[in-house]
């Protein structure tokens, strides 16, 4: 286990907090490193820790009919997973799998709570990130059903860069299609529309994004509505 005090403070929840509680934060967490395909959770388990993304990303996936399911979020370094605890609820509302490998701050439940009861400040602060993860589950719910492949896709690449830190990543067309709700084909013509456009470079699973306002531009609203949701209420 790598030590805590060696690494920048890079999760924006975290580093949100007075240093005083993030020192405490940090005390009580443990920095380990996640491969790609990890399982967090699954649906229905009682969680064991809380985990703060550092530079990896976690996606919330809700089981369909015994498919491999519907992707309805991301988790990067701008949050944490294990919010159903705010609640008082212990159990996993989704499966969690990382998608990007990297690092994160892991934190045992009885620890976390403990936190919680003796910092006011760190549960005001997630509290309003609760309401924050609250409303991009509406949001990605309406934009599933109302917003054209094209524009949700390029929404999706969009925040993948914000959690990833860099225009260049790799996610599967078949990982793509789940976050989407969409059969492979609708991503692979979705992608061939955003290459055409120059907005995107896309080959076996390897993206590279070109023209980030372009990229803006294509996208659905929902993609500014969800940044403007966060940066109003957490302000970090």
């Amino acid at each position: 286990m790598a030590s805590i005090q060696a690494i920048p403070k890079t999760n924006r929840l975290l580093a949100a907090l007075p240093i005083e509680a993030q020192q405490l934060m940090l005390a009580g967490c443990e920095l380990i490193e996640l491969r790609l395909a990890d399982v967090l959770d699954n649906r229905g388990d009682t969680m064991r820790y809380v985990y703060f993304p550092i530079d990896s990303v976690i996606s919330l996936v809700m089981p369909i009919h015994g498919d491999s399911g519907l992707g309805v979020g991301l988790i990067g370094n701008e949050g944490m997973l294990g919010t159903p605890l705010l609640l008082g609820i212990d159990v996993a509302p989704f499966h969690a799998v990382i998608q990007k490998a990297g690092s994160v701050l892991r934190m045992a439940v009885p620890a976390f709570l403990h936190e919680l009861e003796q910092n006011p400040t760190l549960l005001q602060l997630l509290k309003y990130y609760l309401h924050v993860v609250m409303s991009q589950l509406v949001q990605t719910s309406s934009c599933h059903r109302y917003h054209l492949i094209e524009a949700r896709l390029a929404r999706l690449l969009l925040m993948i860069r914000d959690r990833v830190h860099t225009d260049t990543f790799h996610f599967t067309q078949e990982l793509l299609s789940q976050l989407l709700g969409v059969r492979r084909v609708g991503v692979t013509k979705a992608a061939g529309s955003l290459q055409k456009k120059k907005l995107i470079g896309y080959s076996r699973g390897n993206v590279r994004i070109y023209d980030v306002s372009g990229l803006e531009a294509t996208s659905c609203s929902c993609y500014q509505t969800d940044k403007e949701t966060y940066n109003r209420i957490l302000h970090c």
